[in-house]
């Protein structure tokens, strides 16, 4: 590979890194031709970008940005590929559910909104991860049940208030 080659790629890296606050490092280098198809598919249906990349160009393009990647840099040995999701708990579910069928592909490491999570032990908590949307509508939830309840008392006060009028008006005919 050349070196215009390679510093294309490091900045096209550093550009993703930059735009991404979720990603995950992880080893797919046993998986036959076969399975890497099948993962690939898996990820684009699940809205995750599966890049294979050479940790040399890797650890490059992170200290290229603005974020503190230096937990990471151990990771980086052996077959590295790179997964890239607006959902901090989107590739754990998918490598999960891949993990039915093969034993790969193992986590390396992830980075999730600023926090390193290093190791395959730590797929479970990665799985758990709300995203930001879902911790919105969690408090939007929150907040919307003492509302409900009010609603539901007054309309259901307001249907007995009604009931009684009633039965007196009905006694005193």
């Amino acid at each position: 590979m050349r070196k215009e080659e390679k510093k294309k790629l490091i900045d096209t890296l550093t550009q993703q890194l930059t735009e991404n606050n979720n990603f995950y490092l992880t080893d797919i280098a046993s998986l036959n031709a076969a399975e890497t198809s099948d993962l690939r598919r898996l990820s684009f249906k699940n809205g995750i970008r599966l890049v294979m990349v050479k940790n040399t160009l890797l650890k490059k393009a992170m200290e290229n940005v603005d974020k503190d990647f230096s937990e990471l840099y151990s990771t980086l040995v052996g077959n590295t590929a790179i997964m890239f999701s607006e959902s901090a708990n989107a590739p754990a579910k998918m490598i999960k559910e891949f993990r039915k069928k093969k034993a790969l592909p193992s986590i390396k490491a992830a980075y999730i909104e600023q926090m390193s999570y290093i190791g395959d032990e730590q797929i479970d908590f990665l799985v758990s991860i709300k995203s930001k949307d879902e911790l919105i509508a969690d408090i939007i939830a929150l907040l919307q049940s003492p509302v409900k309840n009010v609603v539901s008392a007054l309309q259901s006060g307001g249907n007995t208030l009604t009931g009684i009028l009633k039965t007196l008006s009905e006694k005193e005919g």
